[in-house]
Parts: structure tokens; C-alpha cells; sequence
């Protein structure tokens, strides 16, 4: 810097100071301010020049660039599930699928309810259309012998050993007109002459549907049947013996006004006194799902549905209990077509 009173006003040799520092170096540059200053000219001085880094400092003291693969390799390894956290999403996902599943049994089982529901109201609708258009049932002439004065019911199994025994009628039945399947209904229903096995049915040359009218789909054939197992891919529909099944593998079990009763149709299970009477009820001829039995005093078990046609289903269990009500144990999830 300029220094007055070491050199005097008029000196024109004045001292400068360099201040030396680690990494730069910082001029400090004075002006002639002598003749200035008695001239009365003097201006305030420039700042002083800014501190430049050392151009060598700064190159070694520059810190090494890392490699970029070093970098990635530490991003990597940073955001990597360790095993306990891998350990907890599993026992999360473990949860959530317990949770789920049974959800998933409920939706599935209603959807075979709702299925079976939309299947006997079409299997019934099919048996009224034809009784309108013939004046009769679709029934051969050997089951209406079997039926006589009574109401017909197909679809219990009558032998022991056949498939799904669980719907076969106990032994002792007060009737024993009872067919093991609904083939020859279905047959006529559908106007088949032959079964899906090749085997002809009762509707062969179109005897018991002469019109030839498809009173019930035949979307509803189905194949691959194992009567061994009683399953069907998948379970349902008409198999290779024209047997309509309902979505667990169980035949639908029907029940027709053959009498022509007006009270009433009087299925061979539901018009038991055991199944069908409502206990809760004053009146003894009050039956349960809506049946009714005028002739309780002479006939309890005579328990009937006002209608033409019954058509029901053994539901997921596929199981039925004469000697209890049919709202409770075996016979509670089973499907009727009249409620």
C-alpha cells in the first residue's frame, strides 16, 4: 500500500506489498496519490484485486473423481431387501392370502347358488311349456305307471352303490316310485334321441316330443363324465348319460304334479312331516319354505307346495337328512327352486 510517511507525498517510487498466502497470492497495488492528494484531486481507491487461487494449488488439491461403476455398485448394495426385510414382506403376503381365501371360497360357493337357482328356474319353466303344449309331463309311460294316482319325483339315487350315495333314499320309503335320475325328463325336455354315450332314449324318433321343440337349452351338455367319481369338467350341466347336474355333481332332484292335485304338488322328501313341519308354528299343517298340509290329520306326511313343478338341489354338501328339518344340519344349504 501507499505509505505517505515513509516516502513523502511526491515520491514516485512507492512500496508494494505482496501478502503471500497458502494457496494464493494477493497484490495489494497502491496509485500515485502524492501530487493527487496536494492537487485535492485524490479519488478513493480502487478495491483491491481479488484473491486468484494458485493455478498449481488448486490442481493438486482438487479431490479424485470416483469411478462411476464404484458408485453404482454402492447405490446397489444400499438399496438391496435385506433377509429380514424379505422375511416380513413374505409374512405379510402369507397374511393377506389367509385372509383371502376363505372371501374367495363365500364368492364362489354363491356364484354355484346363484347358477343352480337360474338352472332349476329353467328346468321348470321347460316342464310347464311342455305340459301346456302336450297336456302332459315329460315323462315316459313306465314312470307314469310308477307314479300312479301320486306325484313324481326323479333324481334320488336308488342304488346304494352309485355315485354321491348321499342322496339315495333310505330304505322303507313309504313310496318306492322314486327314479335314480332325470334323464328321460331331460331327453324329452331337450328333444335328444340319443345320449350323449350314443345309447337312444325315450324321446328316440321324437315318441314323447313330437313337435321337436327345445323346451330346455342344449347349451347344457356337457362331456367327459367319470362315473366312478361323478365329476364332470367342471362339475354341472348334462353329462354322458343325459343326467342334468347341478354345479357340485349332483342330480337335480324333480318333482312333477302328475295327480294333477290341485291342492298341491308333494315331493318325496319335502313332503315328510320330519323335514317339512314348522314346530314353531300353532297350527301343525304349517309347513316350512312356504309348503302347507291341509290333510295333516289324516296324512302328516303329505306336506305340499302350491305349484306344478318342484325342483331342488342337495347344495354344496350334496347331502340330505329325512329325520330332521329342512332347515337345519344336512339339509340347511339346499337349494329350492319355490322360494
Amino acid at each position: 500500500m501507499f505509505d505517505p510517511a515513509a516516502n513523502g507525498p511526491d515520491c514516485w517510487k512507492c512500496t508494494l506489498h505482496v501478502e503471500w498466502h497458502d494457496c494464493s497470492w494477493c497484490p495489494a497495488i497502491g496509485l500515485r496519490q502524492g501530487l493527487e492528494m496536494r492537487r485535492g484531486t485524490a479519488t478513493k481507491p480502487l478495491p483491491g484485486a481479488a484473491i486468484m487461487p494458485h493455478p498449481v494449488r488448486r490442481i493438486n488439491l482438487a479431490k479424485p473423481m470416483k469411478k462411476i461403476g464404484n458408485r453404482k455398485s454402492e447405490i446397489g448394495n444400499s438399496s438391496a431387501f435385506t433377509l429380514v426385510e424379505l422375511l416380513v414382506v413374505i409374512a405379510i403376503i402369507g397374511i393377506l392370502a389367509a385372509m383371502l381365501l376363505p372371501v374367495l371360497s363365500v364368492v364362489k360357493t354363491k356364484a354355484k347358488v346363484m347358477k343352480a337357482r337360474t338352472e332349476m328356474a329353467d328346468i321348470a319353466n321347460a316342464i310347464q311349456a311342455y305340459d301346456q303344449d302336450y297336456s302332459r309331463f315329460p315323462l315316459t309311460s313306465d314312470e307314469q305307471a310308477a307314479a300312479g294316482t301320486n306325484d313324481f319325483t326323479c333324481g334320488l339315487l336308488a342304488n346304494p352303490q352309485a355315485p354321491n350315495n348321499t342322496l339315495t333314499w333310505p330304505a322303507g320309503a313309504n313310496n318306492n316310485y322314486s327314479f335314480d335320475n332325470n334323464s328321460n325328463v331331460v331327453a324329452i325336455l331337450m328333444d335328444m334321441q340319443t345320449f350323449p354315450n350314443g345309447t337312444k332314449t325315450a324321446n328316440y324318433g321324437h315318441a314323447k316330443n313330437p313337435k321337436q321343440v327345445q323346451y330346455l337349452a342344449s347349451g347344457k351338455l356337457l362331456s367327459g363324465y367319470d362315473p366312478n367319481t361323478a365329476q364332470l369338467n367342471p362339475p354341472g350341466g348334462v353329462d354322458n348319460n343325459g343326467i342334468y347336474r347341478d354345479p357340485w355333481g349332483n342330480p337335480y332332484i324333480i318333482t312333477m304334479n302328475t295327480s294333477y292335485n290341485e291342492q298341491g304338488t308333494s315331493d318325496l322328501f319335502y313332503s315328510q312331516k320330519n323335514v317339512s313341519q314348522d314346530s314353531s308354528a300353532s297350527n301343525p299343517q304349517t309347513g316350512l319354505n312356504g309348503l302347507f298340509n291341509p290333510n295333516y290329520a289324516t296324512y302328516p306326511d303329505d306336506f305340499l307346495y302350491h305349484g306344478k313343478v318342484m325342483v331342488w338341489s342337495a347344495g354344496p354338501d350334496g347331502q340330505i337328512d329325512r329325520t330332521i328339518n329342512a332347515k337345519a344340519g344336512k339339509n340347511k344349504d339346499n337349494i329350492l327352486s319355490w322360494q
